[in-house]
């Protein structure tokens, strides 16, 4: 997915305020850089849009929170006001401004027991850009420091960074100890390396409008990087300062965010491959279970002609077939009665295969048949004994049903 990075120059918003943008689609190509008026700033509906605050615009404080306050659940609506005014707390001596009207926002992945790394910047300055991008349908997805000390979680080595015009050159010192920013003069220079107790000198980066600066202060060990590139490497860190108060403003941004990802993955041209894959997978399920389908009713159809040809084949006087088993079951009762041969729906072979199975049920004290239902009047039996004797005859083809006083017993259909 494409990243639109927008770096906020340290005026209020307007119109014609002229914003550094890059345009990059991947985490490593820069594919376009302009400097536009906010009100023309390029329109990429696929793009995600990360704002980046320059390091004039960020002071960083480490500190050490008290027990407790970075629990899991601190962020939630009932506790973020509280992390606020410790924060509050803590930095109103170190402030110029009142803690209200300072934005703040701590180090990602935070532990409680080290020093933490806060980033302050002022608050109305910021939500006036992000109201006016909104405005403009620029919905940010993430707000990033140009530049960050490291956290406890990662090692940088300290770096130094010259920035700006030849008339005004900037020196940045990005280090474990905060990110200072001084002019770049011999003095700053021979202060910063005098301060640093490495043993290899510092690796220095200088934009090219001032590589010819830094090379004369540091002796040609200078390395190039344009904006562009360090706006890219910046839009790669885990820092978000969408926190707090923001929090709410990056819900919603999220939301917008996802959508434009749905529309992306409808819409956009180079998702086109992955939407072919994605039809010809549902076709080839859909295919494969209409033919799995085709598959058994062809089974089943055939156990059918199955069942039909062996009861043509053995009572060839059938010659109209509606119900296979059944129609089995009654021709086969008449030809055993034809040869005088108990059928299973006879008064014989149900009384003599009750007597057989059930004989902890008492002798019943009337027997009625009807119409292959044997029907005892016996005295209630035991679950136990009515239990095991349901179970004999079921498994040699009949039912028992206790209904009130009297026992049915009738052949059981099976298909």
């Amino acid at each position: 997915m494409s990243t639109l990075i927008v770096t906020l120059p340290p005026s209020m918003p307007a119109q014609t305020t002229p914003c550094s943008v890059v345009w990059a689609e991947d985490d490593r190509t820069v594919k376009r850089h302009l400097d536009a008026p906010l009100s023309l700033l390029p329109a990429t509906p696929d793009a995600e849009i990360v704002v980046l605050v320059p390091v004039g615009q960020l002071s960083w404080h480490l500190l050490d929170l008290p027990k407790g306050t970075l629990d899991r659940n601190f962020f939630q609506e009932g506790n973020a006001q509280r992390l606020r005014s410790v924060l509050d707390g803590l930095l109103e001596d170190r402030i110029l401004d009142e803690p209200a009207q300072v934005h703040f926002a701590i180090e990602p992945g935070a532990q409680t027991g080290s020093p933490v790394w806060v980033a302050a910047c002022d608050r109305t300055w910021l939500t006036a850009w992000l109201g006016a991008l909104e405005q403009l349908g620029r919905p940010v997805a993430r707000i990033v420091p140009e530049m960050a000390p490291p956290t406890a979680n990662t090692a940088v080595a300290p770096v130094l960074l010259v920035t700006g015009t030849p008339d005004h050159a900037q020196l940045v010192y990005c280090s474990d100890l905060g990110v200072s920013v001084l002019p770049l003069t011999s003095a700053s220079v021979a202060l910063l390396t005098q301060a640093h107790l490495g043993d290899s000198p510092l690796p220095v980066i200088a934009e090219p409008a001032v590589a010819e600066l830094a090379e004369q202060h540091f002796k040609g060990r200078v390395s190039l990087q344009t904006r562009p590139q360090r706006a890219l490497a910046a839009a790669q860190s885990a820092w978000d300062l969408a926190q707090f108060d923001l929090l709410r403003t990056r819900g919603t941004r999220t939301r917008k965010q996802l959508a434009t990802w749905g529309t992306s993955l409808l819409r956009a041209p180079h998702w086109q491959p992955a939407r072919w894959a994605v039809l010809a997978l549902v076709a080839i399920n859909l295919v494969g279970l209409q033919a799995w389908a085709w598959k058994e009713e062809s089974t089943l159809a055939a156990k059918r002609a199955a069942i039909r040809n062996i009861l043509t084949t053995t009572f060839p006087d059938v010659r109209v077939v509606v119900d296979a088993p059944l129609q089995m079951t009654r021709s086969l009762a008449d030809l055993q009665r034809q040869s005088g041969t108990a059928a299973s729906g006879d008064l014989e072979t149900m009384l003599g295969l009750f007597q057989t199975l059930a004989p902890e049920i008492p002798a019943p004290t009337a027997i009625e048949f009807i119409a292959g239902e044997l029907r005892l009047k016996v005295l209630t039996p035991s679950e136990a004994a009515l239990s095991s004797a349901t179970a004999k005859l079921q498994a040699n083809g009949y039912l028992a049903v206790l209904e009130g006083d009297r026992l049915v017993l009738k052949p059981e259909r099976r298909p």
